[in-house]
């Protein structure tokens, strides 16, 4: 099953471009919910984890607890049937975020880290 690849774009062949694998498209859709904004999506308005509105905020471990906590119930509700999380780590320097998911993919059961970096306009 062909699966379109993160962010959209075409090909050399002039087509739009496939994830190469499983691994990459699910990494994919892990990237979009954590930087996609509730109410962003139209047909989907509370799609999004709401970390990109963070990224200004005073930064302190009480926020990178309820981050942490935010990002995985995200993830658990979106991908929830594709991934099993295991953790999430949240770094936030000046007007950077920096997230680490571990996860495991359900169907191959096989255990794998994603980072993701943001910063701010």
């Amino acid at each position: 099953m062909m699966q379109v690849d993160y962010p959209y774009h075409i090909d050399g062949r002039g087509r739009t471009a496939q994830a190469e694998d499983e691994d990459h498209h699910i990494r994919d859709l892990i990237e979009q919910v954590l930087f996609t904004s509730p109410g962003e999506r139209v047909n989907r308005p509370t799609f999004g984890s709401g970390l990109m509105g963070l990224v200004f905020a005073p930064n302190s471990d009480e926020l990178a607890s309820a981050v942490e906590f935010m990002v995985q119930g995200a993830l658990q509700q979106w991908l929830g049937d594709l991934i099993m999380v295991e953790s999430v780590d949240v770094e936030h320097a000046e007007s950077m975020l920096a997230v680490t998911v571990q996860y495991v993919v359900r169907r191959s059961r096989q255990r794998r880290v994603a980072q993701f970096a943001r910063g701010g306009a």
